[in-house]
């Protein structure tokens, strides 16, 4: 049996203890004890971006913001479909979480860090989407669990009212904001509508061919 390595620990801003194990290949992050994320189980995170930025492979300079960076599965994603000179901002609230993906020894999101549309922003998302008003074509959020499944508390106000309306003021007419989520969140999907969004409901496996479901859950903008 091969071990269960861990590589590194960091604490994030709420104080909440993420942890970077490797076993067998497989990159997994842990939060407060719970598995957050892993590099055998990253179909749904494709599909956000793939879902999102399909309408955008043929725009002109198309701006798009991702909050969380995890391993980077949502961002190369949409390298893979965007543009040449399409802009992509990566918002991530933890530093050594770029800094882990950056490790030249980890298979990770390096490489597609380097890419020249890519803007990485160690900030959190919520204020990256206050302080530019209709600036992205779409807003990709990543970022825990989901709206009802946090594993880092100080999230939890990306998934309120509030929250909802700062990313909606975010987007360019027409734009898309879409969230990961462990479920399908019938009250949060309820909520965007209530906030104007044209909203899809996608369940998608986290592997590509056995095991759970997640939900990639899509809010439209009027206009366009």
């Amino acid at each position: 049996m091969k071990p269960t390595e861990k590589l590194a620990e960091t604490t994030a801003p709420d104080g909440a203890i993420i942890n970077l194990y490797r076993h067998d290949g497989t990159y997994i992050m842990v939060v407060d004890g719970i598995e957050l994320m892993s590099t055998r189980r990253v179909q749904s995170e494709v599909q956000l971006a793939e879902l999102v930025c399909a309408p955008l492979a043929a725009a002109t300079a198309p701006s798009v913001l991702i909050g969380g960076l995890g391993f980077g599965m949502t961002l190369q994603a949409a390298l893979r479909v965007l543009p040449a000179d399409a802009r992509v901002v990566v918002s991530e609230i933890v530093p050594d979480v770029v800094a882990w993906n950056r490790h030249p020894e980890w298979a990770l999101a390096g490489a597609a860090m380097h890419d020249p549309r890519v803007t990485v922003r160690t900030h959190d998302v919520y204020n990256v989407m206050r302080e530019n008003i209709g600036a992205y074509d779409a807003v990709m959020l990543d970022v825990d669990n989901g709206a009802e499944s946090f594993t880092t508390g100080s999230n939890k106000k990306l998934y309120g009212e509030k929250g909802i309306r700062t990313g909606i003021a975010a987007l360019t007419p027409g734009g898309r904001l879409a969230y990961w989520s462990v479920d399908s969140e019938p009250a949060f999907v309820k909520a965007l509508r209530r906030a104007g969004l044209t909203v899809s409901v996608h369940r998608i496996r986290s592997h590509s061919t056995s095991g759970g479901f997640n939900s990639v859950i899509v809010g439209t903008l009027p206009g366009g």
